[in-house]
């Protein structure tokens, strides 16, 4: 077949074409590179993960036990550090696996390329370049890169970039010479979008006239010549790119917590020039001076610390996925705990996904009717504005079921016609869509112009079979349809009408129509410019959609504002429709006002700026500048007045007014139109006002404000959900208060064993501290207690209280250096120091010092034990954030299962039993492997209950 009939339809050959359109460039992103990548990232986190500092520490701290014959604890250490590293690297694999395979979905294909003198080859999908001219299989296929579609219609499924699971249909790319708005100018990915085909994305199905091939041309991107870039240069490529490498979120508690152990390492240097200087004076040998004053810093700062501070966040993590919330961001939960501000999406995420027709309300001689539920009447079955429901819309016909829009979906199912069908008529040689209505009455779709979101609109042009002069139908947003249809045609009271509907949260499509010219032929109208075809139309009157609240919905906002959680929506639909929605579900109180900000850009020499009115009053402005009504210091203003605004407006005030987006973000509640970079922007601007910020959608449109956001969460399980950190398997907001009651109780566990550690240190710091004075040391059995039964038992088990069963009004701190805190762990330091050096000094012996077994050291070893599990009992929080250990207890008692909190209560317990019943029942061969003395004076023993009573 001659490549020169595949593009008859063109007005120009197909050089001019390419030469004219294409001055943007993108490469396929190929397998190879993809791996190369997936691995130097691997590589890359493997790295990291060993050379992270409290690894090097641990590393540091197994060669110095080995050189004391420490080995047990040591080899324990080794054991978890390698278990942790294991299991972060295999997380991190399974996400890069997950993105490999997302983008690598259509890697190695073969595909059909007209070469020269208009021979088709076969290649694979790696072998090709910018400009090569690819055939698209009549039963479709996976796009292996970005190309612009220049003969033919597809339809498209996009899920894999946008979200959306709904196919879309993509059009030839027009004639440079017919002048068209959308064929003004270089080819731009952006503003031909409809006729671009997206890497990654499925071709359902393919349309192409007889004679002729479905054939796109490989787009390129001539502005960069870096071949690392052009890797990246799809919109699939932009999509991972945003997922690898995402800007870091900062989180005070990791930056207090590495200030606080910076404060034991200045301890753990004290205690080292202590023992080297006491060691030195008793002179003791070289090998033991070194090994005991660096043994002073391993144990003042907790190698252990790392697997401490992981526990809770793994416990959380399972929690989340009982109830159907997926992780891929472990270190994002402490987070969550911290989230003051949630954005949600409107359509998928408030709303549900699909829209009900409310009614119709059609035009005629330039007035409305009454608003009617559908149009089934019989009388209105053959009537334009039928005829335009039926015709103007993108639904196709896959595998016997109908397919597309929802919206046209719905509008379609609203005409009571039985089937959409798909035949192919003889005419002139080419073939036409026919929609069978009823018996002997049939129209068929001649031309389409599909619709594109620059213009807000769509237009068929179809033929009732039979008749030879065609019909133009419109369909789109009501202000741009009224303004191409003829005055006399549209209703006086059209605004008025308008207003009304969007202000009660409906969605408003208006029609459209036009009878042409008889002497306009099949071949002509093909080759008609869209906005000659567009003009002069005749209103026809408008559908009303509904666009209904999931049930959760109201109920979960209710909740997020009993715990000062405050809600924002970011959508990309109507502002006054997204307005009408936020009184409806509650995010903004029936009595509160809500103001539109209106920013218009410099112009013709005049600066940019901002126009307030009132949304329920349009036509009356602001008295004064709403950045002066809503000040920070003023707690009733954000319970008055609520600043909603559009993208245009956001981005004029983000470039022109800098000074007022603060405070817009800090009492805006309403922003329409975005777009998602525009999402992301708005992220960043609620981030910097120092809001925690967390994000709900159901799209990929959504990912960038996904990523950046300190929770994000996608309602959609697609492949695109791989750049959330969190995904939840509910498709409403319900997940969103369960994540911030889990994070809440992650945040807190973490503060529990952080300070519980730092305790632990610190006790046996003393304890060794005050035994090295006599030469003496714990034993290594000693040690191993502890550490093994006592601290990782208790860290694991006082980890385990899941969250609280609602959402309080207060949120638990965000760092470690705080008064309250500080105060907490330097008076149980006091506490525990006083016991540790009456006990000491109570029971000074006068035997050999030089050994383990003394009562110096049984009575250090006794207090300190006990000191270790009172400081767990009193640093292991419950209410308002986590489950209380003893509650849970109960439960565990009457049911005799159920792995919670109750396991932290029982290992208590039995470490009380254990560490009573050998010091006043003395078992000889436990004596002899923990090396304590088995009988004590009287005096001693009282010390010891009295500390662990009180320590």
């Amino acid at each position: 077949m001659a490549v020169q009939t595949a593009f008859s339809t063109s007005a120009v050959p197909l050089s001019s074409l390419l030469s004219f359109y294409l001055s943007d460039v993108s490469l396929a992103l190929s397998d190879l590179t993809l791996s190369a990548t997936v691995s130097i990232s691997l590589s890359v986190s493997v790295v990291r993960s060993v050379l992270n500092p409290f690894y090097i520490f641990q590393l540091f701290s197994v060669i110095l036990w080995s050189a004391d014959e420490y080995y047990y604890y040591a080899v324990a250490i080794v054991f978890m550090s390698v278990i942790s590293i294991a299991t972060s690297l295999y997380t991190i694999k399974k996400q890069y696996v997950m993105l490999h395979d997302m983008v690598a979905a259509h890697s190695i294909v073969r595909v059909s390329v007209c070469r020269a003198n208009n021979d088709i080859e076969e290649a694979l999908s790696t072998d090709l370049v910018p400009g090569d001219v690819m055939v698209i299989p009549s039963n479709g296929t996976i796009m292996p890169c970005d190309a612009v579609l220049v003969s033919g219609t597809c339809i498209v499924n996009e899920s894999m970039l946008t979200g959306e699971s709904v196919p879309v249909t993509k059009t030839n790319l027009p004639n440079p010479g017919e002048g068209d708005k959308e064929g003004d100018g270089a080819y731009s990915m952006e503003e031909h979008k409809r006729h671009t085909l997206f890497c990654g994305t499925h071709i359902i199905q393919t349309r192409f006239y007889s004679g002729e091939l479905c054939v796109c041309v490989l787009s390129h991107n001539t502005r960069t010549h870096d071949l690392f870039y052009f890797c990246f240069s799809t919109a699939k490529g932009q999509l991972v790119r945003s997922i690898l490498y995402p800007k870091p979120t900062d989180f005070k508690l990791y930056r207090d917590a590495y200030l606080f152990l910076l404060c034991l390492v200045a301890i753990a240097g004290i205690g080292f020039v202590y023992s080297i200087v006491l060691s030195i004076m008793n002179k003791v040998p070289a090998k033991t001076i070194i090994i005991e004053s660096l043994d002073i810093i391993t144990i003042t700062v907790p190698p252990a610390l790392p697997a401490a501070m992981t526990a809770g966040i793994v416990y959380a993590q399972r929690r989340l996925k009982r109830i159907g919330i997926f992780c891929i961001s472990p270190q994002r939960i402490n987070i969550c705990g911290q989230l003051n501000l949630v954005c949600f999406d409107k359509t998928g995420t408030l709303t549900e996904d699909g829209l009900d027709l409310w009614g119709v309300q059609r035009v005629e001689n330039g007035s409305f009717h009454l608003s009617e539920e559908n149009a089934y009447k019989e009388s209105l079955v053959k009537s334009q504005f039928v005829a335009c429901m039926a015709t103007c819309h993108s639904l196709t016909k896959i595998d016997g079921q109908l397919s597309g829009d929802p919206l046209d979906l719905k509008m379609f199912e609203a005409t009571g016609w039985f089937d959409l069908e798909v035949k192919d008529l003889e005419v002139k040689g080419n073939s036409v869509c026919c929609v069978p209505i009823q018996l002997a009455y049939e129209i068929g779709i001649v031309r389409q112009f599909p619709f594109s979101s620059a213009l807000q609109r769509m237009c068929v042009v179809a033929r009732l079979l039979g008749e030879k002069r065609m019909d133009a139908y419109l369909k789109g947003a009501p202000e741009v349809v009224a303004s191409l249809c003829k005055k006399d045609t549209v209703p006086e009271d059209f605004a008025d009408v308008l207003e009304d509907y969007t202000k009660q949260g409906f969605r408003v499509i208006a029609l459209a129509h036009r009878r042409l010219e008889s002497k306009l032929t099949w071949h002509k109208v093909q080759n008609v410019n869209r906005d000659q075809m567009e003009a002069n139309m005749e209103f026809l009157g408008l559908i009303i959609m509904q666009n209904k609240l999931k049930a959760e919905t109201a109920g979960v906002l209710e909740d997020l504002r009993r715990a000062h959680i405050r809600t924002v929506m970011v959508t990309g639909d109507n502002m006054l429709t997204a307005i009408s929605v936020a009184r409806d579900c509650g995010m903004i109180p029936p009595q509160d006002r809500v103001i539109i900000a209106d920013a218009l850009p410099s112009k013709d020499g005049q600066s940019a700026k901002i126009n307030w009115r009132y949304a329920d009053k349009p036509s009356k402005h602001v008295g004064k500048a709403p950045q002066d009504v809503c000040h920070t210091d003023e707690p009733t203003s954000q319970d008055q007045y609520h600043f909603a605004m559009s993208g245009k407006s956001f981005a004029v005030i983000s470039e022109h007014f800098q000074d007022v987006l603060q405070k817009l973000v800090l009492h805006g509640t309403v922003f329409a139109r975005m777009a998602p970079d525009q999402k992301t922007q708005l992220i960043e601007a609620l981030q910097s006002v120092d809001y925690f910020v967390g994000m709900c959608g159901d799209g990929a449109n959504d990912c960038g404000a996904l990523k950046r956001a300190h929770g994000g969460i996608s309602l959609s399980e697609l492949e695109a959900s791989v750049a959330s950190p969190f995904t939840s398997r509910t498709p409403n907001i319900s997940c969103v208060p369960s994540l911030i009651r889990e994070g809440r109780a992650a945040l807190i566990t973490s503060f529990c064993v952080f300070k519980f550690m730092a305790l632990y240190s610190i006790i046996q710091y003393i304890s060794v501290t005050l035994l090295y004075s006599i030469l003496s040391n714990l034993g290594d059995f000693q040690f191993l207690f502890i550490d093994i039964a006592i601290i990782l038992l208790i860290v694991f088990t006082m980890s385990l209280n899941p969250a609280w069963k609602e959402l309080v009004s207060r949120r638990p701190p965000s760092g470690l250096i705080s008064g309250p805190l500080l105060f907490s762990v330097l008076t149980q330091i006091l506490i525990c120091l006083g016991f540790q050096t009456i006990a000491f000094l109570w029971h000074n012996s006068s035997e050999d010092d030089h050994n383990i077994k003394n009562y110096e050291n049984t009575s250090l070893f006794y207090v300190s034990s006990f000191q270790y599990l009172i400081v767990a009992i009193v640093f292991s929080k419950g209410k308002p954030f986590r489950q209380p250990s003893y509650k849970n207890c109960e439960d565990q008692l009457v049911l005799s299962v159920s792995f919670s909190a109750g396991p932290f209560v029982v290992s208590c317990i039995g470490l009380y039993i254990f560490l009573f019943f050998i010091m006043f029942y003395p078992v000889s061969a436990i004596d002899e492997f923990l090396e304590v003395s088995g009988h004590q004076p009287g005096e001693t023993s009282f010390i010891q209950i009295l500390a662990s009573s009180f320590g």
